[in-house]
């Protein structure tokens, strides 16, 4: 889980946030939509720090059978006696 704290989350949340405060400066926000506005930049920088962490993230090796321990199947012509 990624702490919404880190510091890639919080640049990518400011990055977002720039256009709100802009916004906010020049008078067509309230402060109060400002601050909420900020809230959810900062929610949805997580959240894109998330996606591209998990795009990025190399899938893991796949698991290695040793040969003692691989299973065999049973022949297909060999019936069971009743």
């Amino acid at each position: 889980m990624i702490s919404p704290l880190r510091v890639d989350v919080l640049v990518t949340g400011f990055v977002l946030a720039v256009p709100v405060l802009l916004l906010g400066v020049r008078g067509d926000l309230t402060p109060h939509d400002v601050v909420i506005r900020l809230l959810w930049c900062l929610a949805a920088g997580w959240a894109a720090v998330a996606v591209v962490r998990f795009a990025g993230t190399p899938p893991a090796p796949p698991k290695v059978v040793s040969p003692a321990v691989s299973v065999t199947e049973p022949d297909a012509d060999h019936t069971p006696a009743a």
